[in-house]
């Protein structure tokens, strides 16, 4: 029933088999299966090495112990974790092997395996609730920064990034170590992870301060590389630019006016069509003399590839023959815009340096050396997980994996290639994609001030999942720049995003309704462009106080640079809910409205419309306003004027 091999703790009863062993500074690693053997995946923990523990076995259980973790099995198979002595996580039973009278005919076990036709099975693993707050998972569309009470689904959807990796205030970190597409509850009554489609249980667990946990779990899945300085201010983007033109002439503009601008985007549809990964030199003539001035002004260029391969493209058939896409099971497209088109398939190498290749020879031999992967989920016309096989299993098995490995494809390629300042913006992230270089951003939501709220909460908890470059379009994507308290949310939304990781204006401002119909709907090429977004297009009143928080952003930079540099060597995120700085102080632990900005700066951005006053808790300390230049003892809950133009942040002394 029991027996230790090659430093692991084994555990078999009923054709289930169970090891736990250690992994990493005070981890363990837990993993069952009903098959005959483990399959030879480390997903999010590649290149782990195992590590000597202290096992102890007897005739009704075994321990095993990490440092400051530890994990009890007992003979009919339930496991207690423990940090740092306390019971952290219990497996939740209700069956009469474990002498509960109340509930014996209920037979609900931890974990579950539920076959399924193919050979695998529907996963369940079920712990006891516990008093606890849970933060992390990644990013989700919702105000909820603490996460108990919550049910996430486990996949990625424009909008949603799935990164299973949690915090809790009990003192231990969490990895669902499992790409499939599921489900996790953290309720009152039972926690639970679900897998939809999985041939074995794989979790992680560490012990210690958010800090610490956080040092811990990214020292196995990764850390992201040090940030480039020459990134860390303002990024100008729109729905589209049309011509090399009109991208010229916005920096020229923004270079007129003296204000720096550090990155500009061009976005989609300047290619010929999807899947050809190259300009459409009717519009874009000489992309090498453009990337040239560009860089004259100090401005690094990105542009924009998407994953969809339109059946009428050049590459469509070679890459279908090659079995580069992803194939529907049912079906033909799975991406329907403006092209019946199938997405190529990151999760096969060969297909990832096919689309680096492209990228390479008709993007980075002109001097582009930043790229959106946009549509990163990857986005389906219909997110029918159930319909699509890639290279390494079907959706269901595998599909959350995706948007880290298209990151990889560029991340290497790029790194091949010499470049060493790889900053790459992404629409979605899994565990470990932060190792590649990746800017998650929040993906195309709404323009109101209930959205800035669900986005505040998200980069908290993206940045509590281990991915800590994270952005958002400046003011919603989704918006109507003529509804008279827009003004009010682009600046309280601008303000905000200069304490955040990346700076960066973008969003489909709606269709320019002052250009001819045919420019209108199509622009230059075949898709339509959207309003102005720069700075100085909502009225030069705004543009005065957006140039202020750039100009503040640009004398943060030596800041700024410390902070990433920390993200790159212990992983912490560069916006720390309060708890990360503070975890002794409790109401820290409630703060749901206010972040630390690296360990110096409290921001508390105004999230509500109209107002302007708020209360921020100020923790034990000195702190000063970096408003009015006042010194405030901690330990206090303060009022802060806030007017439009003003966002509270205090300076921790």
């Amino acid at each position: 029933m029991f027996a230790e091999r090659e430093g692991m703790l084994y555990f078999t009863r009923r054709g289930e088999t169970v090891r736990i062993f250690a992994q990493g500074t005070d981890g363990l690693r837990v993993q069952a299966t009903m098959e005959s053997s483990f399959a030879q995946r480390d997903w999010a923990l590649d290149g782990a090495p195992v590590r000597p523990a202290f096992c102890e076995i007897g005739e009704d259980g075994a321990r095993i112990e990490n440092g400051r973790m530890a994990a009890e099995i007992d003979r009919l198979g339930k496991i207690r974790l423990y940090a740092d002595g306390k019971c952290v996580l219990e497996e939740y039973y209700r069956c009469y092997e474990y002498d509960m009278p109340h509930t014996p005919s209920l037979r609900v076990v931890a974990r579950e395996f539920s076959p399924v036709r193919g050979g695998d099975y529907v996963l369940t693993l079920r712990f006891e609730p516990r008093e606890e707050k849970l933060f992390g998972m990644g990013q989700y569309q919702q105000a909820c920064l603490d996460l108990k009470g919550c049910t996430l689904e486990l996949a990625q959807r424009n909008s949603q990034a799935s990164v299973p990796f949690l915090i809790s205030s009990l003192g231990y970190g969490f990895l669902w170590n499992n790409p499939a597409v599921g489900r996790a509850t953290f309720a009152k009554n039972v926690t639970e992870w679900r897998a939809e489609s999985a041939k074995q249980l794989d979790y992680w667990v560490t012990a210690g301060t958010p800090k610490e946990v956080m040092e811990h779990y990214t020292a196995l899945s990764g850390r992201a590389p040090e940030f480039p300085e020459n990134a860390l201010g303002l990024w100008q983007c729109k729905l589209r630019y049309r011509t090399q033109e009109e991208v010229l002439e916005v920096a020229r503009e923004y270079h007129r006016r003296g204000i720096p601008l550090d990155v500009i985007v061009i976005d989609f549809f300047h290619w010929t069509r999807q899947g050809e990964w190259k300009f459409d030199r009717k519009y874009w003539p000489d992309p090498a003399a453009m990337v040239r001035e560009l860089a004259s002004y100090g401005t690094r260029c990105m542009i924009s590839v998407w994953p969809t391969v339109d059946k009428k493209s050049e590459n469509f058939a070679e890459m279908r023959d090659k079995g580069l896409l992803i194939r529907p099971e049912r079906g033909s497209q799975c991406f329907d815009f403006l092209g019946d088109s199938y997405l190529y398939d990151a999760t096969n190498p060969e297909a990832r340096r096919y689309l680096w290749e492209k990228c390479r020879a008709n993007y980075y031999k002109c001097g582009i050396d930043m790229f959106w992967l946009d549509e990163a989920e990857p986005e389906y016309s219909a997110y029918e997980f159930d319909n699509y096989r890639y290279f390494l299993g079907t959706d269901l098995q595998v599909g959350n994996l995706y948007p880290v490995l298209h990151a990889r494809a560029f991340y290497e390629g790029q790194r091949a290639a010499g470049q060493t300042d790889i900053c790459n913006l992404i629409r979605c992230a899994w565990a470990g994609s932060q190792k590649y270089g990746a800017v998650l951003w929040s993906g195309d939501i709404q323009g109101n001030f209930a959205s800035l709220r669900d986005q505040f909460a998200a980069g908290l908890n993206v940045g509590l999942a281990g991915i800590p470059w994270w952005t958002t379009d400046i003011g919603g994507f989704y918006v109507n720049v003529r509804e008279k308290s827009y003004r009010e949310l682009l600046l309280r939304w601008f303000e905000w995003a200069t304490f955040c990781p990346v700076l960066r204006m973008h969003g489909d401002k709606e269709p320019c309704d002052e250009a001819p119909l045919d420019e209108r709907e199509w622009g230059g090429g075949f898709c339509h462009t959207g309003l102005p977004n720069e700075l100085w297009s909502f009225g030069e009143d705004v543009c005065a106080v957006l140039k202020s928080y750039v100009d503040l952003r640009v004398k943060m930079k030596p800041y700024l640079k410390e902070v990433m540099r920390e993200a790159s060597e212990n992983g912490s995120p560069v916006m720390r809910a309060m708890f990360y700085e503070f975890p002794e102080d409790e109401a820290c632990w409630a703060a749901d409205d206010q972040y630390m900005f690296g360990p110096k700066y409290l921001v508390a951005p105004v999230l509500w419309e109209g107002m302007t006053r708020r209360n921020v808790y100020l923790p034990a300390g000195r702190w000063r306003d970096l408003n009015s230049g006042e010194v405030l003892a901690g330990g206090q809950t303060v009022t802060a004027d806030a007017p439009v133009e003003v966002i509270p942040v205090y300076e921790r002394l």
